[in-house]
């Protein structure tokens, strides 16, 4: 993946776009640097534009034309909204002219209760390079390319598109430790300094969680 120079030639580095950068894009951003990739990543909210860049990549900025637009890409609780079309239109025109270029693209947006958006499509895959690789996180929302089909792997326009669906059960002793340790770190969070239980409203995580109490509904969005 990095750039190779050789008595036989230079290889140039891989080039490894990221559409959403979530807990999974802002990972694959930091792996694939490390290994030496160029790497660029692209997401709907505004704050993460720091984020990527302080892990070495480039971001794909799309500027918001409207209030409603900064409006939805604000999101919630680290989750994007939809968008407004005439935005996704202009994301989809900046990441055509990145995808044609990649080696390895990796999708991983999410809506929380909707079907996974459209980022990469079936025109922009078909002017990919043969033999990069699309890895669509999002196969088993529908995914973030139309030609993901969920559980398998396919070939497309030359073009290898991998639609797990249940990436963690690869890794399962990996996958269940780090499971755990969230968990125990939610516990944790519903005990106070004493080990007595209590409930922490003024706890962001303890907050958000909370669905009842005192026999009522207190969960007010979704």
């Amino acid at each position: 993946m990095p750039m190779l120079m050789t008595a036989a030639g230079t290889v140039k580095a891989a080039r490894v776009l990221i559409l959403g950068a979530g807990v999974a894009g802002l990972q694959a951003i930091a792996t694939a640097k490390r290994l030496g990739a160029v790497v660029e990543g692209s997401d709907v909210r505004p704050a993460v534009k720091e984020q990527i860049e302080s892990l070495g990549a480039k971001f794909i900025d799309v500027p918001y034309e409207t209030d409603e637009e900064h409006e939805c890409a604000e999101g919630v609780g680290g989750y994007a909204r939809p968008m407004p079309a005439s935005w996704m239109q202009r994301q989809a025109a900046a990441v055509h002219e990145r995808a044609r270029l990649a080696d390895i693209i990796i999708t991983t947006a999410l809506i929380p209760g909707r079907k996974a958006p459209v980022l990469l499509s079936a025109e922009t895959v078909a002017q990919m390079k043969p033999g990069s690789v699309v890895i669509d996180l999002a196969a088993a929302q529908g995914g973030n390319c139309p030609l993901t089909v969920a559980d398998e792997v396919v070939v497309a326009h030359g073009v290898t598109l991998i639609g797990h669906t249940n990436l963690p059960a690869l890794v399962a002793a990996d996958a269940s430790a780090l499971y755990a340790r969230n968990l125990l770190d939610f516990i944790k969070l519903l005990f106070d300094k004493d080990g007595t239980f209590s409930i922490n409203l003024e706890d962001d995580i303890v907050a958000a969680c909370l669905m009842c109490r005192d026999g009522q509904v207190v969960r007010k969005n979704g």
